[in-house]
């Protein structure tokens, strides 16, 4: 089986959360109890039991309003900073998945609250969550059970507009560079996010930071993270 990655074109993203629902649904997760907060996006923030959140952003330019999307979700890094740092406090709650390459945590790990700050500070996308109860870590598996048996990702599956797209690494970034190419003409800001250093490579067409304050992580911040994690980079 292929190394494999997710294509997520913002533009073709209508906020329908289908991904989001179809993510609880096929990891069992609880509903996440939430409030009205004055905005589309709900619940408020990645968890525990959420894997996948589609941000919403609202803007005001020339006094008309522009929505921006971002289906969030693990990135499921080349080189994963988190399994770098967990393996130096000696935590053996994260592995790599040898086929797919998936990055997975194992929530029945008790991981400590010290040791889980510092893996998810190595997190240039914010991503690791942590339960106090349980002591457990947990974030997008890639559905890896799914795409082992042949079966797109559960968020892929049920995405309705081509916005969540997957498949081999080498497939998703041609579909990826050729869909910037067609968007750049009307949009000259779009750009893919990341795309060298991680698995989930997201299309935006504006400034990332309106999307979301992790959308992006500046090339310097993910060297930095792999540097601190005792990993000479390019080697």
């Amino acid at each position: 089986m292929a190394d494999k990655s997710f294509f997520i074109d913002t533009t073709k993203c209508t906020a329908c959360r289908g991904c989001q629902i179809a993510c609880k649904q096929w990891n069992m997760n609880p509903a996440t109890k939430t409030t009205q907060r004055g905005s589309h996006q709900n619940p408020e923030d990645l968890s525990f039991v959420t894997y996948k959140l589609v941000r919403f952003s609202e803007f005001e330019e020339n006094g008309k309003p522009v929505w921006y999307f971002f289906a969030d979700q693990c990135r499921h890094c080349l080189t994963p900073p988190c399994k770098i740092v967990a393996e130096l406090h000696s935590v053996s709650a994260i592995s790599q998945d040898a086929t797919t390459g998936a990055v997975l945590y194992d929530p029945k790990v008790k991981v400590g609250e010290k040791d889980f700050k510092a893996i998810r500070e190595a997190c240039p996308w914010d991503i690791p969550r942590w339960d106090d109860k349980t002591q457990g870590m947990a974030k997008c598996t890639m559905c890896v059970d799914r795409v082992k048996e042949g079966l797109l990702p559960a968020c892929v599956k049920t995405c309705p507009t081509g916005a969540m797209n997957f498949g081999d690494r080498d497939a998703m970034l041609a579909m990826a560079k050729g869909r910037l190419e067609q968007v750049k003409e009307k949009h000259p800001k779009a750009d893919l996010l990341n795309h060298e250093y991680v698995r989930t490579i997201f299309l935006v067409v504006d400034e990332p930071r309106k999307y979301h304050t992790f959308a992006v992580a500046k090339p310097e911040t993910v060297i930095a993270a792999l540097h601190e994690s005792n990993v000479l980079v390019g080697s």
